[in-house]
């Protein structure tokens, strides 16, 4: 074979090797996720350990770990500075559910449908591994649309939620209250969240609206009343 052609059938078979590990990415990208939920309060002395450990596993391939402030121990002298009365009724949802009488600090719930405190070495790991990826419609995030692929919704509907968060760790100064002194890290903290609609069962899309202030964003398919999570996405 001459010189130049063996060139330019290398040059052709190493294009079509990177075409294929692009699209591979791609695909492993779009696979489904496990979602990593937890609810914490910066006036809480026991919820450091439980970012910390957070921190551990956002990075982790297939993880979308996400950081919910709540409100309820504003009382004890510190507003937290990311708390949302919509995220403490998102746990409270929760509760009923996984067997639970009321919300507490901190408590990690894993694809909508199984918890621990979260704070002891290990504990959200072993909850990752135990519980799997979610398993519901193919969901992606594309140009401004929400895509739903076709399947079953329990009980013939599903809530489609939109998660804005900051990605990354951000870090806390807390100057009253139980951690007064402390300066307490989070990651990936929400800062909104809204219901788009409902999904059915069959293939829809939704449009997206574009995020502000540099915010990553999150889409979660999600039997109503603190059911499980079908189905997550992220940009």
């Amino acid at each position: 074979m001459p010189r130049s052609t063996a060139k330019r059938r290398f040059v052709t078979l190493s294009s079509l090797g990177a075409l294929a590990l692009t699209a591979s990415l791609v695909t492993a990208h779009a696979q489904p996720l496990t979602v990593v939920e937890l609810f914490t309060s910066q006036g809480c002395s026991s919820c450091p350990p439980a970012n910390a450990n957070l921190i551990k596993v956002k990075d982790q391939p297939g993880v979308l770990a996400l950081s919910f402030n709540v409100t309820y121990w504003d009382y004890l002298g510190w507003k937290d500075t990311f708390g949302r009365q919509e995220f403490t009724q998102r746990q409270v949802s929760y509760e009923p559910p996984l067997g639970h009488d009321g919300p507490f600090t901190p408590q990690v719930v894993v694809n909508g449908h199984a918890d621990v405190v979260g704070a002891a070495p290990g504990e959200i790991e072993h909850l990752i591994s135990a519980s799997g990826r979610t398993s519901g419609p193919s969901l992606s995030l594309d140009g401004g649309k929400i895509s739903i692929g076709a399947g079953s919704a329990p009980g013939g509907r599903a809530d489609v939620w939109l998660v804005r968060y900051q990605r990354g760790v951000v870090e806390v100064p807390v100057a009253r209250g139980e951690n007064t002194g402390r300066t307490l890290p989070h990651a990936n903290v929400v800062h909104s969240l809204q219901k788009l609609g409902s999904w059915t069962g069959g293939a829809t899309s939704l449009s997206l609206p574009a995020a502000s202030g540099g915010f990553s964003t999150a889409v979660l398919v999600q039997s109503p009343g603190g059911g499980p999570i079908l189905a997550a996405a992220t940009n």
